[in-house]
């Protein structure tokens, strides 16, 4: 199902790059098809000790990295908020290349990434690879949660190792791929790049994405033992810059985290005569091109009998997955599928709302945002909005008792990146039949493929039937990260867990996009990866929005991926107990 495309700001049509960046672009892809052999050449020993310095580079500039990300967003040091870019900068991108990292030295030793869990089998004959817990590290730092990798349809325990790490055991002649950087988290851009280096094997041309340019300074510093070889140059620019590049002969490939209509007007040009080309499957653009282009996220409610602690547990759970980065994600909630007769559904909301009402609004630092929040709110009448609303900040938003019968819902239809979601009760028999409808809608009335939460009390599953059910619904959800209990974002930040889609787009139907990223064990025919995680975690997690000590946890963290011990993971104990 295609997103609603008239709500979503189209990409300018490019005019000409001048001259001068013209030349500038022209030498950095020089330098990367003369360095392309190169990199081919370097083992993958000397690429973790390239890890390494990389570590150790990015931790340098991970104070300033997080700092100017905050005050871009709007941020003071001191608020607690600005937890979230220590978080979702420089410890994603530290704990990626630490296991990337492991991955390389296992190819060196054995030829292939070590898997740190179990490989078992589904019944319809299927591998699934368990990634996470990745090491004793994990297990003290993310209690209780596992994640495994399904692979797609065909791939067996036997057939598994020959489709792991495709670029070590049958390289080819390499490329040069161009990256376009996402611009509403900082770590997208670099972990992009990351990925195409040392798992697909490509020299990147990275173009910062306009909103985020702040961060080239900080990424040229940070990923200098790159640059400095010559795998990877930085660039800048608006749409001229990208389409100059997006159509240099020296470029191979490309890659893009944003949205999907950035993606249709480069594969198929702007404008009505672009759509038409698109349906038609006519592209102007015939070069590899892979992509991550959001979603509309459910989050599952599954009934059960919660306590008053659980209510306000999952209602600090949601709306977390809400105010994050100011709504501003592409794992942001955008809608809450509960039972219709379930006898906590009102309460549950309540306690969301309570939560809205406590949470100070934020800036609308992303482009277009008070545009879409104003057309979701016109269409909805009905809409709660939390919080102050003043200047740039953008109040949070609520739509709740939305309509399953309105097939053409902007809620369903279109993903609003901005600080507002929707609220839809289904009407249903059980447990079973809520699930199985709240399934269907999720896969076929709502736009996106790319991950997907799952609330389920352990308690609901003691009935057979609702165990059953619950089981059926993780492996009928088509989307490409689907977590239990846990906000499904964490499949973002695992690193062993392939992030992207759920397979099957094609380009004149991208949906959310093609292929994966992260996957530092680098499997190539991944269907989804399953999360689950305890109903009420403990400690609290750090990214949620009430977390009493995060702003100080959090540089902690970035702390011990630069130099991982178990003494370091001791002293962050107390301030997560606190927590």
């Amino acid at each position: 199902m295609l997103e609603d495309s008239s709500i979503v700001t189209a990409p300018p049509t490019p005019g000409p790059a001048d001259s001068r960046s013209t030349a500038e672009l022209d030498a950095a892809v020089a330098q990367l098809s003369a360095h392309r052999a190169a990199w081919l050449a370097v083992s993958s020993a000397a690429r973790a000790t390239l890890l390494d310095e990389l570590i150790l580079s990015l931790a340098g500039v991970a104070d300033r990295w997080a700092a100017e990300a905050a005050r871009a967003k709007g941020l003071a040091p001191e608020d607690p908020a600005a937890a979230e870019e220590v978080l979702a900068g420089p410890y994603i991108t530290l704990r990626h290349l630490r296991l990337q990292r492991r991955s390389l030295l296992d190819i060196a030793r054995r030829g292939l990434p070590r898997i740190p869990g179990p490989v078992t089998t589904l019944p319809d004959g299927r591998a699934v690879a368990r990634v996470m817990p990745a090491d004793l590290y994990d297990r003290l730092l993310f209690p209780g949660v596992s994640a495994e990798v399904w692979m797609q349809p065909g791939i067996g325990v036997a057939e598994l190792p020959a489709t792991q790490a495709l670029a070590y055991q049958r390289p080819d002649g390499g490329g040069v791929c161009l990256v376009l950087g996402g611009g509403n988290v900082t770590s997208i851009a670099p972990l992009d790049a990351i990925y195409k280096l040392f798992v697909a094997n490509r020299v990147v041309i990275l173009k910062m994405h306009p909103a985020i340019a702040y961060m080239g300074p900080i990424l040229e510093q940070g990923l200098g033992p790159l640059i400095r070889a010559g795998f990877l140059r930085i660039v800048h620019g608006g749409a001229a810059e990208g389409a100059y590049l997006v159509n240099h002969p020296g470029v191979d490939e490309l890659h893009i985290t944003g949205s999907y209509r950035t993606y249709e007007v480069i594969v198929f040009g702007p404008g009505p005569e672009g759509d038409e080309r698109r349906r038609r499957d006519e592209p102007i653009l015939h070069k590899p091109f892979t992509a991550e282009l959001g979603n509309l996220t459910p989050v599952i409610v599954v009934p059960g009998r919660w306590s008053d602690s659980e209510i306000a547990h999952h209602a600090d759970n949601i709306a977390t997955m809400l105010t994050n980065n100011a709504g501003f994600n592409c794992t942001t909630a955008r809608l809450i599928i509960t039972p219709a007769g379930w006898r906590l559904r009102h309460r549950l909301l309540e306690a969301i709302r309570a939560r809205l009402q406590s949470i100070r609004s934020r800036a609308a630092f992303y482009p277009g945002a008070a545009d879409r929040f104003d057309r979701f709110v016109k269409a909805h009448p009905q809409a709660e909005l939390y919080g102050d609303g003043a200047g740039d900040r953008l109040p949070w938003g609520l739509i709740a008792d939305l309509d399953p019968g309105q097939a053409d819902d902007l809620c369903f239809t279109t993903e609003a990146f901005c600080g507002l979601f929707g609220e839809l009760p289904l009407p249903s028999d059980s447990t079973a039949d809520f699930l199985e409808r709240a399934v269907a809608f999720a896969n076929d009335s709502t736009w996106g493929s790319l991950n997907a939460t799952l609330i389920v009390q352990p308690a609901s599953l003691r009935d057979p039937a609702t165990a059953l059910a619950v089981q059926r619904a993780v492996a009928d959800l088509r989307y490409g990260t689907v977590s239990l209990n846990h906000w499904s974002t964490v499949g973002y930040a695992f690193a062993t867990t392939p992030w992207g889609a759920f397979p099957g787009h094609v380009r004149h139907d991208i949906g959310s996009g093609t292929d994966v990223v992260h996957n530092t064990l680098m499997f190539s025919r991944s269907e989804k990866t399953v999360i689950r995680a305890p109903f009420r975690a403990w400690p609290k997690p750090i990214w949620f929005g009430t977390h009493a000590t995060a702003r100080r946890l959090a540089p902690k963290l970035v702390e011990f991926e630069a130099h991982p011990s178990l003494l370091r993971v001791v002293g962050m104990l107390p301030l997560a107990l606190r927590g």
